[in-house]
């Protein structure tokens, strides 16, 4: 990229930035949240409207040293088992509080490994979530699946409670890489699952890739890239690998001096990026490719590409609901988050109550900066009369925001009579320039590289 010294000298390759999946983030939600609140949320909903329901499965059969999700290790069923029993009361807590008619745009199971499920609890989960709420005639349920952690029993009852999306995780197709990142899964297997999935009449098939592994070359790249696209998937993910050791312990197992330096992880993604578009998919966002047939291409054609704690989606439900340890829900009203350790976030479904931990109320000033940061992040462009008029943003706090992060990147954006806009080969710099409008911003220790 002929730009890559610009970009360095605006620092690029030295902030940590947030990926922006919500707005507020994460670690600026409150402690001691009301679960009076979140219960005053979920009542407020209008009878008879479309909600999107996340449930978290925290459980994975081996710990992956790359990854920095909050999930524990497992030789045995019993605590998933647990678990299971715990999140069917929880959904019991949530029928007594849920408005009437209320249908399901959206339904996905994550984790951890969710397909460490037995088939006869997927059928009973499933079966009480859609008695509760049942899924709308143009829903999606998506599930994360494990290659390395499914098997025949458990591809059936998906498919006979109606997944028709499935995402599977492959980080990298490289041995070597793998074994580094503590995460043994081969093309063969991957393989076997994505036939197995479409020969149940799966439709639509997600996968993530990552780029910035420990000895991860050009070369390599391109192999895992050519062998991923012989799978043919709908959507691709196209992640950058956070280091971050100090909050994520697991990861001090992977040698720092492995690692990719900076610029070359810019020409990775390059890599990457070019291999995907040559092959026929849109690229979307920042960091995800898609056919042109599948519902997040057209969202995006049509301006209705959304961001949310799975990354670029074409869900436009105003509530998502989350059920399970960690899991954050959105309202219009704000966030709520439960406990994310399992034991005690048993013990309060366990006695009748949710399990809210930690929360945020907008305000009318996070409402307008969150719609100009998704925009940013999803259209690489903001309307000025659209957050005027309809988020309420303050006309001059806006104007100065603009000037300055206009003024800050250059070349790189344009201040037009419409608002700004992202220009191409300022794209890797999006989230530093999303976060131009981030009023509650961390101390950069916090979050990831910004690329």
């Amino acid at each position: 990229m002929k730009h890559t010294k610009q970009l360095a000298d605006l620092g690029l390759f030295d902030s940590r930035v947030p990926r922006y999946t919500s707005y507020p983030t994460a670690p600026h939600f409150a402690p001691d949240f009301p679960s009076a609140t979140f219960v005053s949320w979920i009542e407020q909903i209008p009878a008879g409207s479309a909600i999107s329901l996340y449930l978290h499965v925290p459980f994975c059969r081996r710990l992956c040293w790359f990854c920095a999700c909050r999930t524990q290790g497992t030789i045995s069923d019993s605590p998933v088992l647990a678990y299971a029993q715990t999140l069917k009361a929880e959904l019991e807590l949530l029928r007594k509080h849920l408005p009437e008619g209320i249908e399901l745009a959206r339904l996905h199971w994550g984790g951890g490994t969710p397909t460490m499920l037995p088939a006869p609890v997927m059928r009973d989960l499933a079966k009480q979530i859609f008695d509760i709420a049942p899924l709308g005639r143009n829903g999606e349920f998506s599930v994360e699946i494990d290659p390395n952690e499914i098997d025949e029993a458990r591809l059936d009852a998906l498919a006979e409670v109606g997944m028709n999306r499935a995402s599977i995780g492959i980080q990298d197709f490289d041995p070597e890489i793998q074994g580094i990142i503590g995460r043994d899964q081969s093309f063969e297997g991957t393989k076997a699952a994505a036939d197995a999935l479409r020969a149940r009449g799966v439709k639509s098939l997600n996968a993530d890739i990552l780029y910035g592994l420990p000895n991860q070359n050009q070369r390599r790249m391109t192999e895992s890239i050519q062998k991923l696209l012989s799978l043919n998937p709908d959507r691709i993910a196209l992640y950058g690998y956070a280091h971050v050791p100090w909050m994520a312990r697991r990861q001090q197992m992977i040698p720092s001096d492995t690692l990719p330096r900076p610029e070359e992880r810019l020409d990775l993604f390059e890599t990457a990026r070019r291999l995907l578009i040559w092959d026929g998919y849109d690229e979307i966002g920042i960091d995800h490719f898609s056919r042109p047939h599948d519902g997040l291409a057209i969202a995006a054609r049509e301006g209705r590409l959304r961001r949310n704690f799975q990354g670029y989606t074409d869900d436009v439900a105003p509530v998502l609901v989350g059920l399970g340890a960690s899991s954050i829900s959105r309202f219009p009203q704000g966030y709520a988050q439960n406990i994310s350790a399992t034991a005690p976030w048993k013990k309060a479904v366990e006695s009748g109550q949710f399990s809210t931990a930690r929360g945020h109320v907008f305000t009318r000033a996070d409402i307008w900066r969150s719609r100009a940061i998704e925009a940013l992040m999803c259209d690489f462009r903001l309307s000025r009369a659209e957050l005027i008029t309809e988020y309420e943003a303050d006309p001059d706090a806006l104007e100065e925001l603009i000037d300055n992060t206009a003024r800050q990147f250059d070349e790189f954006v344009k201040k037009t009579s419409l608002g700004l806009e992202i220009t191409q080969e300022g794209r890797p710099l999006t989230r530093m320039i999303a976060a131009m409008f981030d009023a509650h911003l961390m101390d950069k220790a916090g979050h990831s590289s910004a690329f």
